[in-house]
C-alpha cells in the first residue's frame, strides 16, 4: 500500500461513547467481517480478551485495518476508561490522524476533553463523530452547540442529519450536497454550506479573495481549501452516525476519514534522533529502516507480540533488525497484522504502515527498530504516572512460584504498571492509575500465567519516636555453671529533631567498662531500634548516651553487655512518652477551577495542608501535604469529586506525629492486622 493512501487514526472519546462498535461498524461496511459484533454479545473483532468481554468496554487498543476505496485506513480503538490512559498515550504517538467520538445522548464529557486536549498537545488534526444518533434524547443540533461551546466555532458540521433519535435515517453532506435535498433541511443544509466555504476560504488567502468578490467555488476548491484547514488543524468536521444495527452515517465516515485527515505523507513528522542529534526521514519503503513499538501484549503460548509502526523503510519477515535502544541484533520471524484475537501473516510491513512481530527476544514497547548501518531512534513514550499502590500476595505457595515472572510480564505489557518491594514494610506492590486496571491485570495474570494472586490496601510504614529525657539502667546477670554472663549499663536517651536520625554516644570514664565492650553496647541498642514499644514499628530520632555501668573480669562479654543495652533501651523506650510518627506526602493537584472547592474540602477532611493554590489559565494547581494513610485510594476520592477531570502526583515529603486521638486506634489496627496475618 502506498503512504499516500494510507491513514492511521485514533479513535478516541468516554468510555462507552461507542468507539468499538463505530469500528465494528466499519468493518462490517467494508466487508472486512460478514457480521456485525456487538458489545452486549461480547464478539466485537476489537474487545476480544475475556476482561473486555466480561467489562462490555475497551481495556487495551486494537489495531482494526480496512481497505476502503483503494486506501487502508489502519484504526487504534483505544480505551475509554481513566485507568487505560497509558494505552491511548501510546496510540496518539504513531498515528496522523484522531476520531473524537461522542454519544448523542450524553454529548460532551470528560472523555472528550481529555481527547481534545491531549491531540491538542500532540498537534493532531481531528474530527467529531457523533455516534448513537438513532438513540432516545439524540439531537445533532444540540451536540454541535455543545461541542463549538467547548471547542470553538471552527468545529463545523460536515453534515446534516435526516432526523433524530429514532427517526434518524441518513445524513446530507454539506461538502458536496446532492441534487435532491428534501426540502425540510434544504435552508439548513445552505447555511452550514456557505460556512464552511467561508472556513475553507479562510485558509486560501487566494480563495479568500474570489470568495469575499462574490466568486463562486468549484467543488474541488471547497474540498482542498477544506482539507487544508483540516490538516492545519483550523478547521474539525463533525459528522452523524448510528453504527448499530444499521450503519447509517458509516460509510460517509470512512468516506471523510479518506479524503480529510492525513496520510503519513502529508501528516506531522515524527521526532527521530540520530544520536542526540535530530535526523530526518522519508516515508519511503526504499529508504533504510526506521520502526516504533508502540505496544507489547504478553501471551503465554505466542510468547511476546510487539506492535510497531514504519516510518521510514520496510521491515521483512525472516530477516534481522537492529534494537537501537538495546544496542543488539534482533531476529524477525514471522510478521503479522492483528485482527482482534487473530493473525493475519503477512510477509512484508511497509513506510507507513502498522504491524506486529512475534517472540523479539529483548525488544519491549518504545524501543526502535533501524539498520545497524543507519542506527536512529524516536523519543520513549511518556506515559501517564500512576500512584495508586496495592500490596500483592500469592494465594498460595504454587502462586508464590510464579509472581514475580507473570507481574514482571504483565508490567511489560502495561508500562504504566509498576511492580516493586517496599523495603519499610516487606510487602511486594503493583502500582498503577487506579483500582480497575489493578484488578484487569489480576485476571489476565491468572488467566495467562496461571498465578492467582491477591491485593490488599499496603502498611503504612509507622515509625516511633521518643518525647523527653529518660535515663535507663539494666542489669544482665546469669550463672550457669562455668562463666557466667554480666553485663551492666546506664544508658540516657534523648529525642533528636525530626529526620535528624539516631546517634550513639559514650560518657563512661574512669574504666568503668572496657573500651572493647562499648561497640557491644552500640550495637545492642542499634538493634533494639528494630522495634519500638507502641506497634512494634522502628525507631528513629533518638540520641543513647551510655554515661555508666560495670563489668566482671571473668563473666563479662560482648554479647552480654549487648543484651543488656538491647533491654535498656527497651526498658527506657517505654519511660520517655514514645508516640507514633506517619509518613506525610506531598500532594500537587491540577484541577479545573470549578472544582477547587471540592478538592480543599475533600483534602481538609483528610488532615491535610494546603501549602498553595496556583490557578492558570482556567486551571489551578493545589500544593498541599497529607498523611499517607488518608489518601491510598486518592485516585477513586479525586476522580469522583472532580467528576474525573483533576490528575494529580504524589511523593513521600517527612514524617509528622500521629495526632493524639489517632494513636489508639492506629496502634489496635496493626495489632490486629498482625494478629490476622499470625493465624
Amino acid at each position: 500500500m502506498d503512504a499516500k493512501d494510507l491513514r492511521n487514526v485514533a479513535l478516541l472519546g468516554h468510555s462507552g461513547s461507542g468507539k468499538t462498535s463505530l469500528g465494528e461498524a466499519a468493518l462490517f461496511t467494508t466487508k472486512a467481517t460478514t457480521r456485525m459484533g456487538t458489545i452486549s454479545d461480547g464478539n466485537t473483532v476489537s474487545d476480544f480478551e475475556p476482561e473486555e468481554v466480561k467489562r462490555g468496554s475497551s481495556i487495551q487498543t486494537a489495531l482494526l485495518s480496512i481497505v476502503d476505496a483503494d486506501a487502508k485506513i489502519n484504526f487504534l480503538d483505544t480505551p475509554g476508561y481513566d485507568d487505560f490512559l497509558g494505552e491511548v498515550v501510546s496510540a496518539l504517538r504513531v498515528v496522523e490522524g484522531a476520531v473524537l467520538v461522542l454519544a448523542a445522548p450524553s454529548g460532551v464529557d470528560v472523555g472528550t476533553e481529555r481527547s481534545w486536549n491531549m491531540c491538542e498537545a500532540a498537534g493532531i488534526p481531528r474530527m467529531f463523530v457523533v455516534n448513537k444518533m438513532d438513540r432516545e434524547n439524540a439531537n445533532f443540533a444540540r451536540n454541535v452547540s455543545d461541542i463549538q461551546a467547548s471547542f470553538g466555532r471552527q468545529c463545523i458540521p460536515f453534515q446534516v442529519p435526516l432526523g433524530d433519535a429514532q427517526e434518524f435515517k441518513g445524513v446530507v453532506s454539506i461538502i458536496n450536497p446532492p441534487a435532491d435535498i428534501p426540502a425540510e433541511i434544504a435552508d439548513e443544509v445552505s447555511a452550514a454550506r456557505d460556512r464552511l466555504i467561508e472556513a475553507a476560504a479562510e485558509s486560501d488567502d487566494d480563495l479568500a479573495d474570489r470568495y469575499l468578490s462574490g466568486e463562486q467555488l468549484s467543488v474541488d476548491e471547497v474540498i482542498s481549501g477544506v482539507r487544508t484547514a483540516v490538516l492545519a488543524g483550523e478547521l474539525v468536521p463533525i459528522l452523524a452516525t448510528s453504527s448499530a444495527p444499521e450503519a447509517i452515517g458509516v460509510e460517509e465516515f470512512l468516506e471523510t476519514t479518506r479524503s480529510f485527515l492525513p496520510s503519513p505523507v502529508d501528516g506531522k513528522k515524527a521526532r527521530l534522533l540520530k544520536g542526540t542529534e535530530a535526523a530526518e526521514y522519508e516515508v519511503d519503503p526504499a529508504a533504510p529502516l526506521a520502526a516504533f513499538v508502540f505496544k507489547t501484549t504478553a501471551d503465554p503460548f505466542v510468547g511476546k507480540l510487539s506492535v510497531f509502526r514504519v516510518y521510514q523503510g520496510s521491515v521483512k519477515s525472516n530477516s534481522e533488525t537492529w534494537n537501537s535502544n538495546k544496542e543488539q541484533s534482533e531476529r524477525i520471524g514471522q510478521l503479522y497484522l492483528p485482527k482482534g484475537k487473530n493473525q493475519e501473516n503477512v510477509n512484508e510491513i511497509t513506510a507507513g504502515d502498522i504491524g506486529a512481530i512475534g517472540k523479539l527476544s529483548s525488544t519491549v514497547t518504545g524501543d526502535t527498530l533501524c539498520s545497524r548501518e543507519n542506527s536512529v531512534s524516536f523519543p520513549r513514550i511518556t506515559q501517564p504516572v500512576g500512584y495508586f499502590r496495592m500490596a500483592v500476595t500469592p494465594a498460595s505457595k504454587d502462586d508464590l512460584d510464579k509472581m514475580s515472572m507473570a507481574l514482571n510480564r504483565i508490567v511489560e505489557e502495561d508500562p504504566t504498571l509498576q511492580f516493586s518491594r517496599d523495603a519499610n514494610t516487606s510487602e511486594s506492590l503493583i502500582t498503577g492509575l487506579g483500582d480497575a486496571q489493578i484488578d484487569v491485570a489480576l485476571e489476565k495474570i491468572k488467566r495467562k500465567f496461571g498465578a492467582d494472586l491477591r491485593v490488599k490496601m499496603p502498611k503504612v510504614a509507622y515509625r516511633e519516636t521518643i518525647t523527653k529525657i529518660t535515663n535507663s539502667e539494666y542489669r544482665h546477670k546469669k550463672q550457669s555453671g562455668g562463666h557466667g554472663q554480666f553485663g551492666h549499663v546506664l544508658i540516657r536517651l534523648e529525642p533528636q529533631e525530626r529526620d535528624q536520625g539516631f546517634e550513639f554516644k559514650t560518657e563512661v570514664t574512669g574504666g568503668r567498662i572496657p573500651k572493647e565492650y562499648i561497640p557491644s553496647v552500640e550495637k545492642g541498642v542499634t538493634k533494639g531500634l528494630d522495634e519500638g514499644s507502641l506497634a512494634g514499628f522502628p525507631l528513629v530520632d533518638l540520641k543513647a548516651v551510655l554515661y555508666d555501668g560495670s563489668y566482671h573480669d571473668v563473666d563479662s562479654s560482648g554479647m552480654s553487655f549487648e543484651i543488656a543495652s538491647v533491654q535498656a533501651l527497651k526498658q527506657g523506650v517505654g519511660d520517655a512518652n514514645p508516640v507514633l510518627l506517619e509518613p506525610v506526602v506531598k500532594l500537587s493537584i491540577t484541577v479545573p477551577d470549578a472544582y477547587t472547592g471540592e478538592v480543599i474540602s475533600d483534602l481538609n477532611g483528610k488532615r491535610g495542608r494546603i501549602l498553595g493554590m496556583n490557578p492558570d489559565n482556567g486551571v489551578t494547581l493545589i500544593e498541599a501535604e497529607v498523611p499517607l494513610a488518608e489518601v491510598q485510594r486518592y485516585a477513586q476520592d479525586l476522580r469522583s469529586v472532580s467528576q474525573g477531570r483533576g490528575s494529580y502526583s504524589m511523593e513521600f515529603d517527612h514524617y509528622d506525629q500521629v495526632p493524639a486521638n489517632l494513636e489508639p486506634k492506629v496502634i489496635e489496627d496493626v495489632k490486629r492486622a498482625k494478629e490476622e496475618e499470625s493465624v
